[in-house]
């Protein structure tokens, strides 16, 4: 995307001519091998200042990289005193997360026995005018990795998604679409069908050697058309019915997944807990 392109060329310029500028790097997807890029990406920028007071309360230098039409700030109190964050979005459709460092802060990062995450999964260093990233480590990708589940963590899972279809079954019986919606899509999706399709796609690979971005995002390219078209079928929208339907799809692919993994893992899949959660939802979805 050229008009990204030309934006970090801007800022780069900017900080190798601002001396409260010290260090600049350029981290997340840009610059992560695993991370799928394209024009919707973002421009993810650490600025490394004397003192950053002044950059952290003033917005005007915000504006030397283009129009911003929006504007999220996060002081240092949100992340436990380590540095601040400005995100904007600019009108040419560029968004930029700043993220507001002082020397002595970035240092403190650097020390620290593990590289943190925001640089573990990628970064490339623009401008360092004192030699402070001599020490930085090289990233290892692992915190983006697929780990292996334990059986504990595993049963867990698989014994709150049973539990947690109830609450589904009993909002679609009263005909509460926005409670349903939210256990389906906040809850079962997100809490336990997008970690356990996690599971199952690094059990058919290497483990700790494969991601699939965030929430999801690489799906696709690790399923079969078949297993695919399973998932979509969770998805619904507000009729009543197709909620039962897409409930209904979301157990029969909890079994598909949970029962292969749990064969390779050499784990105990609990075939009477689903046996008997069915049942209930079968009984109060024939409930007069």
């Amino acid at each position: 995307m050229k008009v990204r392109e030309e934006k970090l060329e801007q800022i780069i310029h900017w900080a190798e001519n601002n001396p409260d500028i010290r260090a600049v790097l350029l981290t997340s997807s840009l610059v992560n091998p695993y991370a799928p890029v394209d024009d919707f990406s973002d421009l993810d920028i650490e600025l490394v200042f004397e003192n950053r007071t002044t950059y952290e309360s003033g917005n005007e230098w915000i504006k030397l990289f283009g129009d911003p039409i929006s504007m999220i700030e996060e002081d240092d109190r949100v992340f436990e005193g380590k540095h601040a964050m400005k995100m904007v979005l600019y009108k040419d459709h560029v968004k930029v997360d700043f993220k507001l460092y002082q020397v002595a802060e970035f240092i403190e990062e650097i020390n620290q026995e593990t590289l943190p995450e925001d640089w573990d999964v990628g970064y490339k260093v623009l401008l360092d005018k004192d030699n402070l990233t001599k020490n930085l480590k090289s990233p290892t990708y692992q915190s983006i990795m697929i780990q292996k589940p334990t059986e504990k963590q595993f049963r867990q899972l698989i014994n709150d998604f049973w539990w947690d279809t109830t609450y589904v079954a009993k909002c679609l019986k009263r005909g509460d679409i926005f409670y349903a919606k939210f256990m389906s899509e906040n809850i079962l999706r997100t809490d336990y069908l997008v970690p356990l399709i996690e599971w199952y796609i690094a059990g058919n690979h290497d483990w700790n050697t494969i991601t699939t971005n965030k929430h999801g995002r690489l799906f696709k390219k690790y399923l079969s058309q078949e297993l695919w078209s399973t998932i979509e079928a969770t998805f619904s929208d507000s009729n009543i019915e197709k909620n039962w339907q897409a409930l209904s799809a979301y157990a029969d692919l909890v079994h598909e997944l949970g029962t292969s993994l749990a064969g390779k893992l050499y784990f105990i899949y609990p075939e009477k807990l689903e046996d008997e959660i069915r049942n209930y939802l079968k009984e109060v979805q024939t409930k007069p």
